[in-house]
């Protein structure tokens, strides 16, 4: 895919996701597809394939969370392979309590596939509001 299409599968993507509507980015998610959590917080691992970071990273954000839990992208960028999108998220606990965090998400595309992502993103905030990550296996 071209340059222009990544970007565009991107946006569309997050112009699900800012209806909470995750669905087009679990199509695009391949099979063997590499997260990195970045910085050094419990939060901040790899996440090997798509089943692991479905179940391992965002089903356990699920459990912290009620819907409508949604991303908002605010600029997406561009650059042969990968496309970078900064975004805005909120969501609330299950207790009630906001969790409003912003976010710089660095994607690498294969094939209409997302193959690698990078999360940037407040990680004390993250762990003020959703608490220790529990597991450090992301497998």
């Amino acid at each position: 895919m071209s340059e222009l299409e990544n970007k565009e599968l991107l946006r569309a993507i997050y112009s699900k996701l800012a209806n909470g509507d995750g669905s087009l980015f679990v199509e695009h998610l391949d099979d063997d597809v590499i997260m990195r959590v970045t910085g050094r917080n419990s939060w901040s691992q790899t996440f090997n394939g798509k089943e692991a970071l479905i179940r391992n990273l965002y089903g356990y954000v699920r459990s912290l969370t009620q819907e409508p839990r949604t991303v908002t992208p605010v600029r997406v960028i561009a650059d042969d392979d990968h496309v970078v999108v900064e975004a805005r998220g909120e969501m609330l606990r299950k207790d009630g309590v906001r969790y409003e965090n912003e976010y710089c998400l660095v994607f690498k595309l294969a094939n209409g596939k997302i193959v690698e992502m990078r999360e940037y993103l407040d990680s004390a905030l993250c762990e003020r509001v959703l608490g220790m990550y529990p597991r450090k296996d992301g497998a």
